[in-house]
């Protein structure tokens, strides 16, 4: 952690030691801390890791690679391909969003934004799993096409999953190990997945789209509620890639449970989708 940073807390735990933690005082001591520690989390991620919106081939090939890898050679959830991309239909309707690795240049995860542009194009979690979905009010049969998305195929490479505290099955699908890490660990963050999730709900709202669906772990879920992002659970767990269940969320679920501490991390990665043209790319 940065030194400034860690010194600012202290002198801040000691004066709300003395003055008391629900006096004013403490109170706003409080506020300052969790802005300084939000302000950590962002700048830590920036340093390290950039959101890159796939404009080109090039970086869409980079994506189909970083899922062989994941979900072809490591899970085992598609069949090994000969040119070593994991592709499907909903790609030609779809945007990737990708990490980079700023001091090596080389892509440290991927995520995609399934986004139909016409009645007869599906979301998968529509294709495979439809029957699943058993909020009648939240299917995606409700809306109009433009206003709904899903997120799907999420991958974190082997490469950047070396520390033993990312060891664990999961994390190569963006599961955090609520067990290793805390809010007081700033260092642990497993800052990609995360980053990931963040970028894609900046794609969301760059686009306005209205209504988000996944297909994932319960587990997963409970992960992004450690960090204050809270899917809505639409339907049973099912059989598909191991146990799944269809989520929902929307951008206001979004704000309205996502922790302080993040909020500044999604702002700047917003800002940076943000300089995207709207619309597939």
């Amino acid at each position: 952690m940065d030194r400034s940073l860690v010194a600012n807390k202290t002198i801040i735990a000691r004066v709300k030691s003395i003055v008391g933690r629900d006096s004013k005082l403490g109170k706003a001591l409080g506020g300052l801390e969790k802005l300084q520690e939000a302000k950590f989390i962002s700048k830590h991620f920036s340093d390290f890791l950039e959101p890159v919106v796939a404009q080109s081939d090039s970086v869409r090939d980079e994506s189909y690679t970083i899922r062989h890898k994941v979900y072809c050679e490591e899970l085992g959830f598609e069949p090994l391909r000969s040119d070593k991309f994991e592709k499907d239909e909903f790609d030609t309707f779809s945007s990737p969003c990708l990490i980079k690795h700023r001091r090596s240049g080389h892509y440290a995860g991927t995520v995609r934004l399934v986004r139909p542009q016409s009645d007869e194009q599906l979301l998968p979690i529509e294709k495979f799993c439809l029957d699943s979905i058993t909020h009648e009010t939240l299917n995606p049969r409700n809306f109009a096409r433009q206003d709904i998305c899903e997120i799907s195929r999420l991958a974190v490479p082997l490469e950047f999953r070396k520390r033993q505290m990312d060891k664990f099955s999961g994390a190569a699908i963006g599961v955090i190990n609520e067990h290793t890490y805390s809010e007081n660990e700033l260092r642990c963050f497993p800052f990609i997945a995360i980053g990931l999730y963040f970028s894609a709900a900046a794609l969301v709202i760059h686009n306005d789209i209205k209504h988000t669906y996944v297909m994932m772990e319960p587990r997963l879920a409970r992960s992004m509620r450690f960090i204050g992002i809270q899917f809505e659970q639409i339907g049973p767990v099912v059989n598909y890639h191991g146990k799944r269940a269809p989520f929902y969320i929307n951008p206001t679920l979004l704000f309205h449970n996502l922790r302080p501490s993040f909020r500044v991390m999604l702002n700047d990665i917003q800002e940076t989708v943000g300089k995207y043209p709207k619309g597939l790319v």
